[in-house]
């Protein structure tokens, strides 16, 4: 590894720690050269399905962008960036294990918002009025009345549990 200071290629590794639900590898470097200290990370790189968009149009995946967007969803709600991430890191699981080369952006919307809605309702509204791009207050409501329908089902499923 070249050592950002002074460019020199002899580094040795000083500490190695695990990250972020163990896919993630810390590592503290030092330069044989300059003695600098510096940190880099290393994590398999999944084989990610392209995003086929509504119009069309195909990109490489992004998770940055989906995690972006829960953030944006849960900002003042009691949704953790952690869970926020686990949300983008499952999806991402899920995805390269099923092998599949392309995915439609409905698709992971809907992924989103199943991830997301037992988590928390109001961010799960947020989510949705940006995703479902809601022509009139109308299919809003509709929308909110069915979530809240699938609460309360969920909900009493589980009291009957308890």
């Amino acid at each position: 590894m070249r050592c950002p200071r002074c460019g020199h290629n002899d580094t040795r590794v000083v500490d190695s720690r695990l990250i972020r639900d163990g896919n993630t590898i810390r590592r503290r470097r030092a330069c044989e050269a300059c003695e600098g200290r510096f940190t880099t990370y290393e994590h398999a790189e999944l084989q990610l399905p392209t995003v086929i968009k509504s119009d069309g149009r195909k990109e490489p995946w992004d998770g940055d962008k989906i995690l972006r967007g829960l953030k944006r969803a849960c900002q003042k709600r009691p949704v953790t960036r952690e869970q926020q991430r686990a949300i983008v890191t499952g999806i991402e699981r899920d995805l390269a294990e099923a092998l599949i080369p392309e995915i439609t952006s409905k698709d992971i919307g809907e992924r989103v918002m199943a991830a997301l809605q037992p988590i928390d309702g109001v961010a799960w509204v947020r989510f949705a009025s940006v995703y479902l791009s809601f022509q009139d207050i109308h299919a809003f409501i509709r929308a909110v009345e069915q979530h809240a329908e699938a609460s309360s089902h969920s909900t009493s499923r589980d009291e009957e549990g308890a």
